[in-house]
C-alpha cells in the first residue's frame, strides 16, 4: 500500500501510532473515537486520539512565552529582527528593560 493511501494516526501526545487505511480512519472519525485533521482542500490528513477527559488533543494556538527579542526600527525606516536588543518595548508600546533581570541571573550563576 502506498504511503499517500494511508492516514497517519497519532496519540493525544502527538506520538505516532502508525497508519490506517482511509476507510478505517473514516470509520474511527464517524464513531467519535478520534479527532480528524483535514487539509485545505477538505481531504482527511491525519487522525488523533482524544485525551482521556474527551478534550481535543490538538491545541488551537501556541503557548505565548516571554519575548527576549524585539522588532527594531532602522534609521532608513525599515525593520529588522536580526539586530536584537535587550531593551525594547512590549506589545502595548510600554518600555521594557530586561537588563537588570539578565544581570541578576549572571550574578547568581557566578556566585554558585
Amino acid at each position: 500500500m502506498k504511503q499517500n493511501q494511508t492516514i497517519p494516526f497519532y496519540g493525544p501526545d502527538g506520538a505516532s501510532l502508525g497508519y490506517r487505511t482511509p476507510e478505517a480512519a473514516e470509520r474511527l472519525v464517524a464513531n467519535g473515537y478520534v479527532k480528524p485533521a483535514y487539509g485545505r482542500k477538505g481531504h482527511l490528513r491525519a487522525i488523533f486520539l482524544q485525551e482521556e477527559d474527551g478534550s481535543s488533543p490538538v491545541e488551537t494556538h501556541a503557548h505565548a512565552g516571554t519575548r527576549y527579542s524585539f522588532l527594531q526600527k532602522l534609521d532608513n525606516g525599515g525593520r529588522c529582527w536580526k539586530l536584537r536588543r535587550v531593551d525594547g518595548r512590549d506589545d502595548d508600546g510600554i518600555p521594557v528593560t530586561t537588563r537588570g533581570v539578565f544581570l541578576q541571573v549572571v550574578k547568581d550563576c557566578l556566585v554558585a
